[in-house]
Formats: C-alpha cells, structure tokens, sequence
C-alpha cells in the first residue's frame, strides 16, 4: 500500500526543513510519497523541498491561500497513494513512524486514524510546558490526543491518516479552522466509517512557541466546539464544557473569599495547580518548565473557556450564524 504523506505549510521553511530531514531517516522500507502545498506562503519552502529530492520522493504545489483543511485536499486529489498521513508542517517524524502504522494497518484496518504527540528535548521550555498542557491526562489533553476512554477517537489534523475511499466518500475537510478535523472525523462515522487511535504512531508537534498565540489558538478551539455541538447535537459532551465550568467556578471561589471569607474551593484550585506543578516538574525533571505548565494550563483553560462560552452564547442562545457570528473561523474557498 502506497503512502501519501501529505503537508500543507504556510510561511514554514525552516521547519518544512526539520520534517523533511526527520523522513530521511525512516526505517519503512516501501516506497512512500510526500505532497507538500504551499497555501499561498509568502515564504516559500520551494528550494527546501528540491535540496531533498534525491532522497525522497516529493512533490511541491503552490496555491493561493485558502487554509490547511483545503489545502490538505487538494494535496490528497494530487497525490498518487491509496492511503493518506496528514502531518502539520511543525512536526518531526520517528524513524519507526511508518513501520508503526504499516503495522497497525495489518493488523486492524480502519479507514481514518489519529496518533498522539510528544515533546523533543529540543524543544524549548515553553514548548515543552504547552506540549504537558495540550496532552496531559491532568487536563483536558487527555481526552483530545491520548485516551479512547471517552467516546470516539477524534483524529487531529497534526497526525492523521485517510484512506482514499474514505476521502472520496467525505470529500475531505470542510472550511471551519480549527474544528475542521472533529468535523471531518463526525462526518465519517455518519458515513459509516471508523476512527482508531494508533498510541504508537506519535510525532514530536512543536506546537506554538509563544504564550500569545497559543493563547490565540485554544481561544479559536473553544470558539469552534460549540459551532460543531449545533451541527452535530448527537456527539455533544459534558467534557467540551470543563473549562468553562473551570473558569467560572475560579471567578466564584475568588468571590466566596472575598466577600464571604470562605477559601475552600479556592484550596480545591490551589491543591490542583500543587499536582499540575509536581507532575509537569517530574516528568520534565525541570522545576522551570512545571512553572511554565502552570501558565500553559491557565492559558488554554481561560483562552478555551472564554472563547467556549461567547460561541456557545452566540451560536446556541442566540441563533447565529456561525459565519456571520465567528468569520474568522472560516476560510473562504
């Protein structure tokens, strides 16, 4: 089975570079292809993709801009394989990644799969601490990237696999971003196809590298949860609602102390933030980057929480459009 690996990359060459090289170093030994689009950059990884040509099979395609979900499709019409990998273009790649996947495929065959991430040692610190955040079982990261407990395993878009039927049959991503892989994912059980988690299929995701856009980023996750809670109320959660319950309940435990001089659910949050602090410092090894997880968790629970509940107000109080009411969510294609 032929695989297309597929990048859309936007303003990246440097780290087109970093992937590139990680998939020198693959230990798969069926040929495999890469499609890397370029959606509209004005930096441009043309001259990066040819320095790897006699190593690896690689096609380049430059289009104007219209965002990484269509840009992921028109690299899946273009590409030659039977089977897709969706990677981010700020991933880098284990050698064994392939072999682990041609593995999985083998041995249980599903037409769309998501693996987790993990966190390279050259990362830096706030990368680390975001990584700890966004994966944690401690937040909300357990349920996103590392854990089938909790309904269906809903790929993300950094680490994705599509087989081509199951391109055809959904005609890939729609133009909502972020939400646009959950989308996806919904709309292929609705077609009759299954999603699997592959745990041994990880990528080192560097992520956002500085505290405001990540703050940006989780702020468009919560904006985009409630859009899909109205297009598809059956797959509605009481988990989407945590960190805006987590907010809510911080600004009251804040006001029982102040007014009331009662602290106990604010020690709730304080023992709470104690197990953040420790588990992140223990398993970095790093007092600095448990600090840094402590502003990280904080980050993308009020940044999700906030954009959760004015979604949720707009979308599913008043009715709105959610084009009209979020635009920025959505691409014009």
């Amino acid at each position: 089975m032929l695989f297309s690996l597929i990048i859309p990359v936007y303003n990246r060459p440097d780290e087109v570079d970093e992937l590139l090289e990680s998939l020198t170093h693959s230990t798969y030994k069926e040929t495999f292809e890469i499609v890397l689009v370029e959606d509209g950059s004005s930096l441009l990884c043309k001259n990066i993709a040819q320095n790897y040509a006699d190593r690896l099979d690689i096609s380049y395609y430059f289009k104007e801009n219209s965002g990484p979900g269509d840009s992921r499709n028109y690299g899946m019409k273009m590409a030659k394989g039977e089977y897709f990998i969706i990677f981010d273009s700020d991933c880098i790649i284990p050698q064994d990644y392939l072999t682990e996947v041609d593995k999985a495929l083998k041995q249980n065959y599903v037409d769309c799969f998501g693996g987790p991430d993990r966190a390279l040692d050259s990362f830096s610190d706030k990368q680390k601490a975001i990584n700890f955040a966004m994966t944690s079982f401690l937040t909300t990261g357990g349920i996103r990237g590392g854990s089938e407990k909790i309904g269906k395993f809903q790929p993300r878009s950094f680490n994705m696999g599509l087989s081509k039927k199951a391109f055809e049959a959904s005609k890939g991503f729609g133009n909502i971003h972020p939400g646009e892989d959950p989308d996806l994912s919904i709309r292929l059980w609705n077609l009759g196809f299954e999603t699997k988690l592959f745990p041994n299929a990880y990528v080192y995701h560097k992520r956002r590298i500085d505290w405001e856009k990540f703050s940006v980023q989780v702020n468009k996750f919560g904006k985009a949860r409630p859009i899909l809670n109205s297009w598809y109320p059956k797959y509605n959660k009481l988990t989407f609602f945590f960190p805006s319950v987590f907010i809510i309940g911080f600004a009251i435990s804040i006001f029982l102390m102040l007014i009331y001089n009662f602290d106990y659910l604010l020690q709730l949050y304080f023992l709470y933030f104690l197990i953040l602090f420790l588990v992140s410092s223990y398993q970095s090894k790093s007092i600095k980057i448990g600090y840094f997880a402590l502003i990280a968790v904080w980050i993308q629970f009020y940044g999700y929480g906030i954009g959760f509940i004015k979604s949720f107000f707009k979308v599913i109080v008043l009715k709105q459009k959610p084009q009209e009411a979020f635009p920025e969510l959505f691409f014009k294609i």
